[in-house]
């Protein structure tokens, strides 16, 4: 019998999905983990008892882990399954993506290639950016997890959709090379980088190295960069 949710993501979240739960299972035990090392130090014996949620973590959970959990775990990733990976708003923003979304689906050892339970989509309106796709996806979660949260608290096994996993997986790596910009790059692309990656989100900055030396781009100070025209765009700094 399910009596342990781990919930693996941000305090914000924890304190509100652990509310939702009980809610609907009072007696359940909410343990929170928000890295893989907190991850790890729990107990096989409540492992066995357990089910796992994350809800917009950037943690892969081993195979180890997952093998583990008596009833499964499931992940709510802040893109739809043609955006699977990391940074997916960041990446929709670049190839100029007509939808985006949110998905929910069921843990493997593979990133973002679980079946899916659940998936929505939205038409991406003009000049938003990857900051405003995720805040558009995170609410679709939140949505989405209300609904089902009452099969989650009780152990029920989530029904899976006939959706598939499409699109290439991104990855940090990749994310990494999309900020790393070359010195002859044309005006058009280094626009598309800055709409993409030019809020310098998780820490990795646009960078040109020129000459031995690293230069990183400086958003102008505006409520939007992505509103701004390429010449007035390109401050970089060393």
């Amino acid at each position: 019998m399910l009596d342990t949710v781990i919930l693996l993501t941000g305090a914000v979240e924890q304190t509100a999905l652990g509310a939702v739960l009980r809610h609907h299972s009072p007696q359940l035990t909410i343990v929170p983990a928000a890295s893989l090392t907190e991850l790890a130090a729990i107990e096989a014996a409540v492992l066995r008892r357990a089910r796992l949620i994350g809800f917009v973590t950037p943690v892969v959970v081993p195979a180890y882990i997952l093998n583990a959990l008596g009833f499964g775990a499931y992940n709510f990733h802040p893109g739809p399954p043609h955006y699977p990976g990391w940074a997916p708003a960041h990446f929709a923003v670049y190839e100029k993506a007509a939808t985006f979304g949110a998905t929910v689906h069921k843990m493997i050892a593979r990133v973002d290639a679980g079946p899916i339970v659940d998936a929505e989509l939205f038409a991406i309106p003009p000049g938003k950016s990857p900051g405003r796709l995720q805040e558009m996806a995170f609410v679709l979660l939140a949505r989405m997890f209300w609904r089902l949260a009452p099969l989650l608290a009780k152990g029920e096994p989530l029904a899976e959709r006939p959706m598939q996993w499409s699109g290439t997986k991104s990855t940090r790596r990749m994310h990494a090379a999309m900020c790393a910009l070359t010195a002859d790059i044309s005006q058009q692309e280094l626009q598309r980088r800055i709409e993409a990656f030019g809020a310098g989100d998780f820490g990795v900055e646009l960078t040109v190295t020129l000459h031995g030396r690293k230069f990183r781009y400086v958003a102008p100070e505006t409520d939007s960069i992505v509103a701004q025209p390429a010449a007035a765009s390109t401050a970089m700094v060393a």
